[in-house]
């Protein structure tokens, strides 16, 4: 198994800017990557859930990473989802990553047409992961979403075998004790990287050490403050930030949860990232003003 470097710290989950007409605002990334670049955040992860992937072109896909990498300009690692129903174009996605200097790739399991064992989902990404054998692979667990629900601790052990570039789970799950399982795996042989925002401390306690996340985009000072207790063994200081952290999350979730509440808090903060495709609907003037309201009772600080 190739020795990749490890990623540490905070990796925001992307939002994919759209215009009024829900076209592709592909000229907000650079201002969205500059304001990613002037925080603590060690990188994103493009084309993810939160950048509603099942919503967008493969063509699309491919310039928002593009958008990306150019806009980062090496100032942070840059890694590309490149999960499908259709495994050809994930294969397309994951080399295209390759080609243009992505950091790594993430998968996550098909949804429609599900993997009935471990070895099936081995199977479909296997190919993918050889479409950039030169990059670190990271299978993207998300049951909750997918309903794929197979023993990642057993996907690592087995995937390893016939996926070399195979380097670990972005972790979106509460199964901690899988959790811990897959960290412990083989001496600590693959990256756990953490997948719930509001239960950060709980990962890394466990031995996380990067998170990727949606709200890090917007409350990155928190999850760089989580980051630090933790590291210094002040669990007080840790606990008193992930309450704020939850208190976000319990605010997003009144408005359509982390992708629609979350894209607009965006807004809000000055990234202009529009609304979401259908079926996600946009959010009316009055629930806009509702949201400011809430963050605002819980002192939350705009750009």
């Amino acid at each position: 198994m190739p020795n990749f470097p490890r990623l540490r710290g905070m990796i925001a989950a992307t939002f994919t800017p759209m215009t009024e007409t829900g076209d592709i605002n592909y000229a907000e990334i650079k201002p969205y990557a500059d304001y990613i670049a002037s925080t603590a955040i060690d990188g994103v992860f493009v084309n993810g859930t939160t950048g509603e992937f099942s919503s967008l072109t493969v063509e699309e896909r491919k310039k928002i990473l593009e958008c990306w990498i150019t806009a980062a300009a090496g100032r942070f690692k840059v890694i590309c989802h490149a999960g499908s129903n259709c495994q050809r174009d994930s294969i397309e996605i994951a080399a295209h990553a390759a080609s243009i200097g992505a950091y790594g790739i993430g998968c996550i399991a098909p949804s429609f047409f599900k993997p009935a064992t471990v070895n099936d989902l081995i199977g479909f990404f296997a190919p993918i992961a050889d479409a950039a054998p030169e990059l670190p692979f990271y299978y993207y667990n998300m049951p909750s979403i997918t309903g794929v629900n197979l023993p990642v601790d057993r996907i690592l052990a087995e995937g390893r075998k016939i996926i070399p570039n195979l380097a670990g789970t972005k972790f979106t799950h509460n199964n901690l004790m899988e959790m811990e399982m897959c960290i412990d795996l083989d001496g600590g042989a693959f990256e756990v990287l953490h997948g719930y925002d509001e239960i950060l401390i709980a990962g890394l306690s466990m031995g996380a050490k990067a998170g990727v996340g949606s709200t890090y985009n917007y409350i990155p000072e928190i999850y760089d403050g989580i980051f630090r207790a933790m590291e210094d063994g002040d669990l007080t200081t840790a606990r008193e930030l992930q309450k704020k952290s939850i208190k976000t999350v319990e605010v997003i979730i009144r408005y359509g949860g982390g992708v629609r509440g979350g894209k607009a808090i965006m807004n809000l903060i000055g990234i202009k990232c529009g609304e979401c495709r259908p079926p996600l609907s946009p959010l009316a003037q009055e629930e806009y003003a509702a949201l400011e309201a809430d963050l605002d009772a819980l002192g939350f600080v705009k750009k």
